[in-house]
């Protein structure tokens, strides 16, 4: 008998249905697969005047966009009243745009080392001065959502970024160090005198409660970045309190807003713990599943709290390759970025600092987003 090629078409597809139907073929080998997520993260810089020109490299605009960079974070003038200007906002992002990248977060109205910035006496607690200076931030992010920039980062930091004497590295590059017993053993107090866990926490809950929901009104996140690096207490007269983990959750709580969350600087935060390696992710988790992270600062270091240097990606304690992955499971929908290279003394701007930076990242998303 013959079967022409319609009868055994519709033969071979009710076996299978019978097959399936009587568990001789596995029913997941007939279903069709599901997709594999796509991750949302992209390639970030934080650098700035973005027309910046380098002999040889052109443009600082046009070094990051040949890098894969498709996201900035950029830091406007502060004027001598203390506001931003629309206008240069708006030349920078058309700056960014002509070059394929998006301008997404601002920064540097609160600095590391708050008290010697534009607004000091938010963490100095002093009245009527820091309503003042509150209600001049609240304007930067009225500036910034007029603008069309969706996120401003931040620092709580009465401290500035505490660091030792470079160490050599691979290459003849130096790196970034802290090592606390290198460090004076009593430097002289700053201008904010003793400030304990109690007061700074009221500095902070203060500030918190009165620009969170001017925020949230604009629709401007509020990225806060993790004191550099935690110290014991009482160090240089401060109680760092954003220098913990446990800090940085009860900061999280203190006002429940989708815009108040995290720069969270993976350096920062592993240089705030006794062993990174095995407890970055659960930290990245933890806020990560919150959609309390709204932009990534993603660099590795070696050693851990009171001890570190700020190294190559790929010859650190953290394995970063992991942690992309990590990023990928809370589906982190914002950029992630180069942050402290290694320098050299040929490479004066850490040019090729960067550049090595930008394409592990860009290597690691593409990795991760190919994986099911």
């Amino acid at each position: 008998m013959t079967m022409n090629r319609r009868d055994f078409v519709r033969s071979v597809g009710l076996g299978t249905v019978g097959a399936v139907a009587t568990g001789s073929v596995p029913a997941e080998a007939a279903a069709p697969k599901a997709p594999a997520k796509k991750v949302r993260m992209r390639l970030g810089a934080q650098r700035s005047p973005i027309t910046r020109d380098w002999d040889g490299y052109g443009s600082l605009a046009q070094y990051l966009a040949r890098h894969g960079v498709e996201g900035v974070c950029l830091f406007p003038k502060v004027s001598r009243d203390r506001r931003w200007d629309i206008d240069e906002i708006k030349r920078m992002r058309e700056i960014c745009e002509a070059q394929g990248m998006k301008l997404e977060v601002l920064g540097g109205a609160l600095s590391s080392g708050t008290i010697y910035g534009a607004f000091p006496n938010i963490l100095l607690g002093k009245h009527p001065d820091r309503d003042r200076d509150i209600d001049l931030f609240c304007d930067m992010l009225r500036v910034a959502a007029e603008a069309g920039v969706p996120c401003v980062k931040y620092n709580m930091s009465i401290l500035k970024v505490l660091r030792t004497k470079r160490t050599p590295g691979r290459g003849g590059a130096t790196y970034s160090t802290w090592t606390l017993a290198k460090a004076p053993k009593n430097p002289p107090l700053t201008v904010a005198g003793d400030v304990d866990a109690d007061t700074f926490w009221e500095r902070i809950t203060y500030f918190l409660q009165k620009v969170v929901p001017v925020a949230e009104d604009l629709k401007v996140r509020l990225a806060c970045h993790p004191h550099d690096p935690g110290v014991p207490p009482g160090y240089q007269g401060v109680d760092r309190v954003l220098g913990t983990v446990e800090g940085l959750k009860r900061f999280a709580d203190i006002v429940d807003s989708p815009y108040h969350g995290f720069n969270l600087c993976i350096g920062s935060t592993a240089e705030m713990l006794y062993n990174p390696a095995e407890e970055i992710d659960d930290v990245v988790r933890y806020f990560g599943k919150r959609n309390k992270i709204f932009n990534i600062h993603f660099r590795n270091i070696r050693g851990g709290r009171d001890d570190f240097q700020e190294v190559f990606h790929d010859e650190g304690d953290m394995n970063m390759p992991r942690l992309m992955r990590t990023l990928k499971e809370v589906d982190y929908p914002h950029l992630v970025m180069a942050d402290h290279v290694p320098r050299h003394e040929h490479d004066p701007h850490a040019l090729q600092g960067f550049a090595y930076s930008f394409g592990y990242i860009k290597g690691l998303i593409q990795a991760v987003d190919s994986e099911g």
